[in-house]
């Protein structure tokens, strides 16, 4: 299913695309996939003092490289965090013109049912964008209500332990719940539980085309 794919990950803030579907990047690069990552806000308005404003810029380079995606195949764009609807044109443009630079076979964006509004204006914009694409919604549950278990990437050790290692490069984001190992590892247990396996991630499919 992966090999050898072309696949783009739009992620509405760094870190996003980490937290949805870092093991099956992991999983995709391992088999030849040429993944690309699309990361819409730095967030510089949420950094914690301390830390420079371009810190999330920062570490999602890190975390990129960690997952094996080259640096010319990661795209870091500096929306204003939690403002995304204001520009949704702007962006809807954009992915416009990367669908035609990428022609991605496979697009990994937000859930439909996510609440986070910024999530929400990616994963329209991105559906419009891409509709000629298979389309997977990830999962980010701290933001949904609702999520359909549509879909399952069995994982390895190894690409979760990659997943769990780009996570750590977020400095800046380690005191939220969701960053915590444990956590990411136990859901990746219950998702592999559900197919019989020992680790998964699980998706929403939104479109998919045979």
């Amino acid at each position: 299913m992966l090999a050898n794919k072309k696949i783009l990950i739009l992620a509405p803030h760094t870190d996003d695309g980490e937290l949805g579907c870092g093991g099956t990047i992991a999983r995709a690069v391992s088999e030849g996939a040429q993944v690309f990552y699309v990361a819409f806000s730095t967030a510089e308005a949420s950094v914690p003092e301390g830390f420079a404003r371009n810190q999330l810029e920062k570490e999602v380079r890190v975390a990129t490289e960690i997952l094996g995606i080259p640096e010319k195949q990661v795209f870091v764009y500096k929306y204003q965090v939690r403002k995304l609807n204001y520009m949704r044109q702007e962006i809807l443009e954009e992915l416009i013109r990367l669908r035609l630079i990428i022609r991605p076979e496979m697009v990994f964006l937000p859930s439909s049912k996510d609440i986070h509004q910024d999530h929400s204006t990616i994963y329209h914009e991105g559906v419009r964008a891409f509709k000629n694409s298979c389309l997977f919604g990830y999962e980010l549950i701290w933001n949904n209500l609702a999520f359909s278990t549509d879909c399952f990437v069995e994982l390895e050790e190894t690409h979760l332990d990659t997943k769990v290692r780009a996570l750590k490069a977020y400095k800046t984001q380690q005191e939220r719940l969701y960053m915590n190992p444990e956590f990411i590892r136990s859901l990746a247990t219950v998702r592999g539980t559900q197919i019989n396996v020992k680790y998964a991630e699980a998706f929403e499919v939104i479109r998919i085309i045979l």
